[in-house]
């Protein structure tokens, strides 16, 4: 796991804000060394609060049957983002991922489960101006290897 956290500015997701087309492509069975991935469609929303320093994104996952929520929250002491997730399956607020970006990258890391495991979790957005982005997560269970399992390529609708 990355020791020391980027830094960031309450405008680094200025670039998400609005309407999204979104193309998924996900691993099922994550860190056994599968290839079980399926694709499907999103869209999305986000929405940005407090001059930039928090916003609120929905994905809609229609072919899946179920909705999802980000909340980002900028921290101004520690200029670092934290990004947590709840979806409309389950109700349950995920253990936030914190960093921030340089340039049009941003690296954001934390623990969580998976399938009864504790892994380390690596998010990574790039953005490509205002019309293109993508999000990254991966698992790592020792913080050295890191499985890429969700890809969400984002196209301005």
């Amino acid at each position: 796991m990355t020791t020391e956290a980027r830094h960031g500015d309450p405008h680094d997701f200025d670039f998400l804000a609005g309407d999204w087309n979104v193309r998924n492509r996900r691993l099922l069975t994550r860190l056994r060394d599968a290839h079980d991935w399926i694709e499907f469609p999103a869209t999305s929303r986000c929405e940005p609060r407090l001059g930039g320093g928090a916003n609120i994104e929905q994905l809609d996952f229609p072919t899946l049957g179920f909705s999802g929520l980000t909340l980002r929250l900028f921290d101004v002491a520690q200029r670092r983002w934290s990004i947590y997730w709840i979806n409309s399956r389950d109700g349950l607020l995920t253990p936030p991922v914190a960093g921030g970006f340089e340039g049009a990258r941003g690296e954001f890391h934390g623990r969580d489960s998976d399938d009864g495991r504790e892994v380390n979790v690596r998010f990574v957005w790039t953005h490509d101006g205002a019309d293109a982005a993508r999000w990254e997560q991966s698992f790592s269970l020792d913080g050295r290897a890191w499985e890429t399992n969700w890809i969400m390529d984002f196209t301005r609708a």
